[in-house]
């Protein structure tokens, strides 16, 4: 169990590749890689949790044959239980269902960690609280803060988020889970990312504010993140 009192480790990258250039996905996937980013995020929508369609399983299996890097697995649908193998999660990858679409959160979450070896995390959209997270502390191995309302990218932070990250960090420090990480996902740009982290964000879910940049190369707006994370 990590030490409160001793310094975090590095921030993570998770790019969001439902930003990507889908006409050159291998090629970005590359550029990806060679920036040393930890995971590969996946925006998975249903249309029904969220108003919006993103991605599936069979370019979750493209990617696949791409790629060893991680993946990072956020079910934005409604009972996520009865979707996850769809995503042929691996030991190693996180996994992340939303507490607000989960009828038995508990029981998912250890079928994420005991069927497939994943890391279990729980979402939390803006306006959740995080008193849901009590009774799963145990189950969890991450959690993701959504600073902005779930379904599309390019939307602005919502304030309350940084408060929300802090809260939560102190939350998890005092209590004895100190080890479980947090996940943040919206409107991660420089600047925002420099406020998620010294609130006590770990991994910064990167999309359309912060990585894939209209004129800026992968690489140089990985850099930019990688020293407002560090």
């Amino acid at each position: 169990m990590a030490d409160p009192t001793q310094p975090r480790g590095p921030g993570k990258l998770a790019p969001s590749l439902m930003c990507a250039d889908f006409r050159c996905l291998e090629a970005d996937i590359r550029a990806l890689e060679a920036a040393g980013c930890e995971y590969m995020h996946f925006d998975i929508m249903d249309g029904s949790f969220v108003p919006n369609f993103t991605l599936g399983p069979d370019i979750c299996r493209a990617v696949r044959r791409m790629t060893e890097t991680p993946f990072d697995i956020h079910l934005m649908v409604v009972r996520p239980e009865e979707h996850i193998a769809r995503f042929e999660p691996r030991p190693g990858d996180c996994v992340a269902i939303h507490a607000e679409a989960c009828v038995h959160l508990q029981r998912t979450l250890r079928l994420i960690r005991d069927g497939f070896g994943a890391r279990p995390m729980v979402a939390l959209n803006p306006a959740t609280p995080l008193d849901v997270l009590d009774y799963v502390l145990d189950d969890l191995d991450g959690v993701l803060v959504m600073a902005v309302n779930p379904g599309f990218a390019g939307q602005r932070l919502i304030p309350g988020a940084i408060r929300k990250i802090a809260a939560l960090r102190d939350r998890l420090d005092r209590s004895g889970y100190a080890h479980v990480e947090i996940e943040v996902d919206g409107n991660v740009s420089p600047e925002n990312a420099r406020l998620m982290r010294d609130a006590g964000a770990d991994l910064f879910v990167a999309g359309s504010s912060g990585l894939f940049l209209p004129g800026v190369p992968i690489p140089e707006a990985a850099a930019r993140l990688r020293a407002a994370i560090a």
